[in-house]
């Protein structure tokens, strides 16, 4: 910090986007204009039967480019598969790389990117105090990503997250070195997408989006010492409120219709779009409380599997450990800001005239529940195999994960997480 000032800059990167049905097809232009001859495509797997790997490859091989397809993505990365995957770019050496798939696509390829482009230890990038937080030293090679669910808005942010399989704990890399270079956001791309699947990458859209609304505001945290230290995470401001708000509206109204008629081509559209928007404003204010209680609950999953997901490994998806949380946490945060979070109230639909401030604001939460108890989720943190006896190892866990927790509108002590677990432990 310098001078002990606070944050008076608001520093917005943004990835460059084409968006709407069939923007797929423009991505040979896209190739062809960044001069890229040997494309590394990373792609999710469980898209082939569909069709959607066999026609990027094509496109690519359009351009005259030479394709290689990496198939291998584990769903939910860890340190053990971004390594695998990392190895397997590092033989390589594309000079571009395209990502097909969700969240853990685009991270994937985000990984192998940064260590191929600048080798290192994976720890050497991990945020600290997990890792050694490292800057990336340079710009990264092109990156087109071409995200199939409308969710974590991994095209548009500076993020990798990552399982530490030994540690049963889940951290992350960000630097805005990270961010892709363009996002080719095709609606068309999503309709496949399961239920389940769908609902728990909704409901991160509309997490990141109110998270980063109710945040800290920038103006309230230290400065940095000099632009090169500034955090990936900048807190709440006017500008990415523009885009977390509008990504609030649409994930209210749209997820419902998504997830009952996954046909229907208009709600994939929008909900294609709030995840987009919600990107661009978590990417630049960045997420609290229930994205930090996240990582210690999908690290320490025991024996649930989720419906609509192929694996054979227990797993808790990013969307589901990040709602499950995310009520109580929201709950606590209100007193901080009060009116903020009746912002958000009235942004999900509910009628907030005439309520007194305060209960406004805890309707937030409420809001929530509902639409967690419609989609058909677990009822809290019981239901995913939790007990009482985990809540020491989930605020530990929790309280690893400094970079978020900074953005809490309400300083986040042990006490504090310990009461939040508990009342997430079973919510209905």
């Amino acid at each position: 910090m310098s001078d002990g000032l606070t944050q008076t800059v608001i520093a917005m990167d943004l990835v460059p986007f084409r968006f709407g049905p069939d923007a797929t097809s423009e991505l040979p232009f896209e190739l062809e204009r960044l001069g890229a001859r040997r494309v590394l495509l990373v792609a999710d797997r469980a898209l082939r039967p569909h069709g959607l790997v066999e026609r990027v490859e094509r496109l690519i091989a359009d351009t005259g480019a030479e394709v290689v397809t990496f198939d291998q993505v584990h769903i939910e990365p860890t340190d053990r598969s971004l390594r695998e995957a990392i190895a397997f770019a590092q033989r390589i050496q594309p000079d571009a790389y395209v990502s097909l798939g969700g969240g853990s696509t685009i991270d994937t390829a985000k990984a192998m990117n940064l260590f191929t482009t600048y080798p290192a230890d994976l720890f050497d990038y991990i945020n600290k105090p997990v890792g050694r937080g490292m800057p990336v030293p340079g710009p990264l090679k092109p990156h087109i990503a071409l995200p199939t669910t409308a969710g974590t808005g991994s095209e548009t942010t500076a993020v990798i997250a990552l399982e530490l399989v030994d540690r049963r704990l889940k951290t992350g890399i960000s630097h805005r070195f990270i961010r892709p270079t363009m996002a080719i956001v095709d609606p068309l791309n999503t309709v496949t997408c399961p239920p389940m699947v769908t609902a728990f990458a909704g409901l991160d859209v509309l997490c990141h989006a109110i998270e980063s609304y109710t945040a800290k505001p920038y103006h309230v945290r230290p400065r940095p010492a000099s632009p090169a230290e500034r955090p990936a995470y900048i807190g709440a401001n006017p500008i990415a409120d523009l885009w977390s708000a509008q990504a609030i509206r649409w994930g209210a109204q749209y997820l419902r219709r998504a997830f009952f008629a996954p046909l229907d081509l208009e709600a994939r559209t929008f909900m294609a779009m709030a995840s987009l928007t919600a990107g661009i404003g978590f990417g630049n204010a960045g997420v609290h409380v229930p994205h930090a209680m996240s990582y210690p609950i999908a690290g320490m999953v025991r024996e649930y599997f989720p419906p609509d997901y192929e694996v054979d490994e227990p797993l808790i998806p990013h969307g589901l450990a990040v709602i499950v949380g995310a009520p109580a946490a929201l709950r606590w945060t209100a007193a901080a800001w009060p009116e903020r979070h009746a912002e958000v109230a009235a942004m999900l639909g509910i009628d907030t005239h005439g309520i007194p401030l305060r209960e406004a604001a805890e309707a937030v939460a409420d809001g929530l529940l509902q639409l967690m108890r419609d989609l058909g989720l677990p009822s809290g943190l019981e239901a995913l195999g939790f007990s009482e006896r985990d809540i020491p190892a989930l605020v530990e866990g929790t309280l690893a994960q400094q970079r978020i927790l900074v953005n809490s509108p309400r300083p986040v002590d042990e006490r504090a997480l310990r009461a939040i677990f508990q009342q997430a432990m079973r919510y209905w």
